[in-house]
């Protein structure tokens, strides 16, 4: 029983030949994988960028000793640092409080206002970095005036805000690249869709001559279904490949020397992350064998 089946699956599989201009729809459906790994591997480079960013700024405060209008001598700025320094190493919770030296200062800003000499006449506030011990509670309303008094010109900055901005910003990526993978999903059933119409009116003698043969429906909806999944896997794995390539070459600009982009995460990939792409040509097999058989099946029923 299961040899005759398959049997039939294999006989089926032959009825449509493959058509001379079937490579233009094998060429976008490339186009659509491509577009679809470009897509998902977006959506991975945000969600692993927002989450560095998060790791790096959890549990991490920062102090500024911001100079005022009238400008605040080297001396006293000097002396407000160091009394906040005080102020954080004897806050129960707080394992580290470091000054950012003046050059690393000017790192910080480099992107925004360059490496001109002008700069470094610039008031830039003092910064202390203070890292909180996981899982300790520490005041941070009180550890304010506590540095209010003891440094008057501090802010205190627990990265609450950027946190949240970042989580937002992953958020946001994520769901637009979903709807573009939604939207080429969408495109390629479309495709496949009118492939398949035209497919089965190129073979409509062929389809005829099956009917009166007492061919089923399901029969002529495999032999196109298997035809164009087929096609589908193949073109899906050619725009995934490509795809993947071109994030493995991104990653590999970093290495040949070329700088990165200020404030844009690496736009290389892990292997592990580049084996999500494989979900994508299977994707488009599936959609393509979908697609087909319930286009052949619903235009079966009007034919016959």
């Amino acid at each position: 029983m299961n040899l005759g089946l398959n049997s039939k699956r294999r006989n089926a599989s032959r009825v449509v030949p493959r058509e001379d201009g079937a490579a233009p729809l094998d060429i976008v459906i490339g186009v659509m994988a491509f577009l679809a790994a470009l897509a998902l591997g977006a959506s991975l480079v945000a969600d692993r960028a927002a989450e560095s960013w998060r790791a790096g700024l959890v549990d991490r405060i920062t102090v500024q000793i911001l100079p005022p209008e009238h400008g605040l001598a080297q001396e006293a700025l000097e002396k407000e640092t160091d009394a906040a320094l005080v102020v954080l190493r004897s806050t129960d919770g707080i394992v580290r409080a470091m000054p950012v030296s003046q050059e690393e200062t000017l790192k910080l800003v480099e992107p925004w206002l360059g490496k001109d000499a002008l700069v470094a006449d610039l008031p830039l506030p003092r910064l202390i970095d203070a890292s909180i011990l996981p899982g300790a509670n520490v005041n941070l309303a009180a550890l304010t005036r506590r540095l209010k008094e003891a440094a008057p010109h501090s802010a205190l900055d627990d990265h609450a805000h950027w946190i949240g901005r970042l989580k937002a910003l992953a958020d946001g990526v994520a769901l637009f690249s979903y709807g573009i993978l939604a939207l080429i999903a969408i495109a390629t059933a479309a495709i496949v869709s009118f492939a398949t119409r035209a497919g089965l009116e190129a073979h409509h003698d062929i389809v005829g001559l099956l009917h009166q043969m007492g061919a089923h429906r399901s029969f002529v909806a495999r032999a196109f279904e298997r035809h164009y999944f087929v096609s589908a896997l193949w073109a899906g794995a050619v725009g995934a490949l490509l795809a993947g390539g071109l994030f493995l070459m991104a990653g590999g600009l970093e290495f040949a020397g070329v700088e990165p982009v200020p404030f844009l995460p690496p736009l290389s990939l892990r292997p592990l992350e580049v084996l999500w792409f494989v979900a994508v040509p299977f994707a488009a097999g599936i959609i393509a064998l979908a697609t087909a058989r319930l286009s052949v099946l619903a235009a079966l029923r009007k034919i016959y």
